[in-house]
């Protein structure tokens, strides 16, 4: 069973996207598209403001290429549903709502080795980024 598990600013939370995803090569006639950690935007730019919700592949947690693509697509006006979805860990969940994700899929199997506290513990992602906090050492 590939169960999966919707972490946003709240903990974990149910599924509520209910359109599916199709891959950006037919976001001309979609309401949610996936875009893989290697796409170039541009493929789909013309397209954003008829897409509800884009969900971003991370294939590993090592490849930070998802948070560039998603702060490219906020640069380009998206302003849907924005969704990291892949080898995401709790550690990196501020990273992504700063780069632009509302919200991070993972599998039930993540779930169970980062429980929701974990996640929770970065729900404060505007507080700790680097240079708050250089500049609350500087004031």
């Amino acid at each position: 069973m590939n169960e999966k598990v919707i972490v946003r600013d709240e903990g974990f939370v149910a599924e509520d996207w209910q359109a599916g995803f199709v891959p950006a090569s037919e976001a001309a006639a979609a309401r949610g598209v996936d875009v893989t950690s290697d796409a170039e935007v541009a493929e789909i730019a013309a397209h954003l403001p008829r897409i509800d919700a884009i969900r971003v592949a991370f294939p590993s947690f090592a490849d930070g290429r998802g948070f560039t693509l998603g702060r490219r697509l906020r640069q380009l006006g998206f302003t849907g549903r924005l969704r990291a979805a892949g080898h995401v860990l709790a550690d990196q969940y501020a990273m992504a709502r700063r780069s632009g994700f509302d919200e991070v899929e993972i599998s039930a199997d993540l779930a169970a080795r980062q429980p929701e506290d974990q996640w929770r513990a970065r729900v404060d992602w505007r507080a700790h980024d680097y240079q708050a906090r250089l500049r609350a050492a500087f004031t």
